[in-house]
């Protein structure tokens, strides 16, 4: 059994708990909290599960670490504290860890990744031995392994678009669906997000991942962004009210150009109400989807729609994000130390999981 710290128990961190435990080669050694009103509560409670795990969480990263656990689920945010976050994952590699997260979004392509991201990770990967492999669901599986493994059933290519087409009330962290998307804020506020080159930044890795999978070479990479204001005032279940007039829905695309034309492309539409741009693309049913079309011969169209925690689209996307990386330790392990991305980890099987309930 590998060994296995959770850190973090938010909406990544909650699902991670769960997947570990259902994983029939790891044990939840440990799970790590920031708040200090979880600290001494049972794991299970805190993952939803209904029932205790015998693993209560706590605050001493240090002393954790100091047992030198197998592997790391980090689900703590980076979207507010990027260097924050890649401090606590190379503090965690440095130790010897396999390390899984979804957190830093320019490590999700690390050939092409920054400096500044890329230099601590490799150098703890020297110090430690440990390994590293950043992914999610969009960006994740949702445009990479997915569409590539969907374009391998075409005759001819022409396009590949992802779509991940969300209603973002469902999303229960208001802090970014308010500040960092601009959902609820005057149109005239710039959302940090979509920002120029931002998009670029987060979901520049999937479209050079994609590319470097098909061998085509990339001429750039284009960004285009489109906002409404919602018609009306609208009351959501878990964010409180967004006013008429402030942006109710975002839609924006991260293209990638191969000979003059946008041939793999990654496209958000984002609402917080349904009403807001009824006109863009809508999920086949429920709050939310995840889409992949390949226009050729044949066209073929793909949607995948996941619920978790009382049929939560938002949830059981994050709950795919999970199952890809801790699906993912037991390779890690056994493979060399180092830094991987996407194309380097198999997408496999749940070997030992049909029919299997966790304790």
């Amino acid at each position: 059994m590998i060994r296995t710290v959770v850190w973090g128990t938010g909406n990544v961190g909650r699902a991670a708990i769960r997947a570990v435990d259902a994983h029939p080669g790891l044990e939840l050694a440990a799970v790590l909290v920031s708040d200090p009103t979880k600290v001494g509560r049972d794991a299970g409670p805190l993952a939803g599960l209904g029932h205790d795990l015998g693993v209560v969480a706590v605050d001493d990263v240090g002393a954790v670490l100091d047992e030198r656990p197998e592997a790391v689920v980090y689900a703590a945010s980076g979207d507010t504290r990027p260097d924050g976050a890649l401090d606590d994952v190379a503090r965690a590699v440095r130790t010897g860890a396999v390390v899984v997260t979804p957190a830093l979004y320019p490590l999700y392509d690390q050939r092409n990744a920054p400096p500044e991201f890329r230099d601590p990770v490799l150098a703890a990967v020297a110090e430690g031995g440990g390994s590293l492999f950043v992914s999610g669901v969009d960006p994740g599986w949702g445009n990479d392994v997915l569409p590539l493994l969907v374009s391998g059933l075409g005759s001819t290519v022409d396009v590949i678009r992802c779509q991940e087409i969300f209603d973002y009330s469902t999303y229960e962290q208001e802090e970014s669906v308010r500040d960092l998307i601009g959902m609820g804020r005057p149109l005239d506020y710039e959302p940090p997000m979509l920002l120029p080159s931002v998009p670029t930044m987060v979901w520049g890795g999937q479209i050079r991942l994609m590319a470097r999978a098909l061998g085509a070479e990339l001429d750039e990479i284009r960004e285009t962004v489109d906002r409404r204001p919602l018609e009306s005032t609208v009351k959501t279940r878990t964010m409180g009210v967004f006013e008429a007039g402030t942006q109710g829905a975002i839609r924006f695309e991260v293209q990638g150009i191969v000979g003059g034309e946008p041939r793999l492309v990654i496209e958000h539409v984002t609402r917080i109400h349904p009403s807001c741009a009824p006109d863009w693309p809508v999920p086949p049913d429920g709050a939310g989807a995840h889409r992949v079309i390949v226009e050729g011969s044949p066209r073929i169209e793909v949607t995948v729609a996941a619920t978790a925690e009382g049929e939560n689209r938002s949830a059981g996307g994050n709950a795919t994000a999970v199952g890809r990386l801790v699906g993912a330790i037991d390779w890690l392990v056994a493979a060399e130390p180092g830094l991987y991305d996407a194309l380097d980890v198999p997408l496999r099987p749940a070997v030992g999981k049909l029919g299997r309930r966790p304790r």
